[in-house]
């Protein structure tokens, strides 16, 4: 029995409604054989939000859809004008960010950057997972731009966008060149990853924290290896996660654990397992998100649930709706991360409870702005006196 065959099989059992064949019509056509998408999280690849026109790929009866290659990772290079990317969001306890990468390896079926491609032309579906942009000039344009004299020292966050520790950073290495001018500029930095490699920056990761200059928080979705491998397939596994833990903290790094995305009836019923293990490893904070489907990823996650656990669509999505004032997603501030209604409360009740029994904080290791020197060298404006 093929994929397809299966999820019709699962999706018109008799325990399910009308909303999961229309999610099944929806996207059936334009699912991606498995071959060719095999080790990624999305299943679709369809045309950006911002395109005239819209592809899709069907068998003409010449086998031309055998023919067509996986999909494989490429990088090209992206030359922005700045480095520092600035926001207003009171939902969020930073104000100013720097992405070295666009898109992400990693994968995660969830991710709510994923419509940010649209803007490149591209799909939220697949082509952002293997269709990447490096930035190799941001480490010079960060130096550039904290050696103006107005600029007001933040705390300045990475990984904001797309995982500044996804696979690729292994050869480009601009998150440590980014780390470089930050520490040479006693400049105060977070990072927010679900990737071990982090712990490959702990010698100076570990002389900025020692100043008072830096945290780091990672993301833990899950315990459950399986769902890990599923739902955020190139990511970390959740064990070497919590290792990256251990070995920040050993280090004298301020960590926290982001359990994020929350899932309703997926995953939900870990948070308070992952909390207990975010503390044996060494965490010291804890905060948790709930899952966000912005524009085209709640299709894609749908996509996602119907093809992994069509058992569990039609009450993950009712439950989903409950909390996002009967949508997919609602993107109002103070509510977007929380979310709303009864459901909203028992997730907040229940994580407020297991970090007070744990002793991990939820208001965050203040860090430093007070040791900034502003850069002087290469590709600095000097002064004319």
């Amino acid at each position: 029995m093929n994929e397809l065959s299966q999820l019709r099989q699962d999706a018109f059992a008799p325990a399910h409604t009308a909303d999961i064949a229309d999610a099944l019509v929806q996207t059936s056509g334009l699912r991606i054989e498995v071959d060719r998408r095999r080790g990624r999280g999305a299943a679709l690849n369809p045309s950006g939000r911002f395109e005239t026109e819209r592809r899709e790929a069907f068998d003409d009866g010449w086998q031309t859809l055998e023919e067509l290659e996986p999909f494989r990772t490429e990088v090209t290079i992206e030359k922005p004008k700045t480095a520092i990317t600035r926001n207003e969001s009171p939902d969020i306890p930073f104000d100013r960010s720097v992405n070295a990468y666009r898109g992400c390896e990693h994968g995660c079926i969830y991710c709510f950057a994923r419509p940010t491609h649209s803007f490149m032309g591209l799909s939220a579906g697949l082509d952002f997972e293997t269709r990447l942009f490096a930035k190799p000039d941001a480490p010079r344009l960060l130096e550039r731009e904290l050696s103006k004299a107005d600029y007001k020292v933040r705390t300045l966050a990475l990984g904001t966008n797309t995982d500044p520790y996804q696979p690729i950073e292994r050869d480009w290495r601009i998150t440590r060149q980014l780390l470089e001018v930050l520490a040479k500029a006693n400049h105060p930095v977070m990072i927010v990853t679900k990737s071990s490699l982090v712990t490959r920056d702990i010698d100076i990761l570990s002389d900025m924290a020692a100043k008072g200059l830096a945290k780091v928080a990672l993301s833990v979705t899950t315990l459950d290896r399986k769902l890990a491998r599923s739902m955020e397939p190139r990511a970390s596994t959740p064990s070497k996660r919590l290792e990256a833990v251990k070995r920040l903290t050993d280090a004298g790094i301020p960590t926290s654990v982001l359990v994020a995305p929350v899932i309703p009836a997926l995953n939900d019923h870990e948070i308070e397992r992952i909390l207990d293990a975010a503390k044996a490893a060494g965490a010291t904070e804890a905060s948790y998100v709930l899952l966000r489907l912005p524009l085209e990823v709640s299709p894609l996650f749908r996509d996602w649930l119907l093809r992994n656990y069509p058992d569990r669509y039609r009450h993950v999505m009712s439950l989903v709706r409950s909390m996002r004032g009967g949508k997919d997603y609602d993107a109002e501030f103070g509510k977007r991360m929380k979310g709303a209604g009864p459901y909203a409360w028992q997730i907040s009740r229940r994580f407020e409870l297991a970090t007070k029994r744990l002793g991990l904080g939820r208001r965050g290791v203040q860090l430093r702005d007070d040791l900034f020197l502003p850069p002087a060298g290469s590709g600095v404006q000097l002064s004319l006196l």
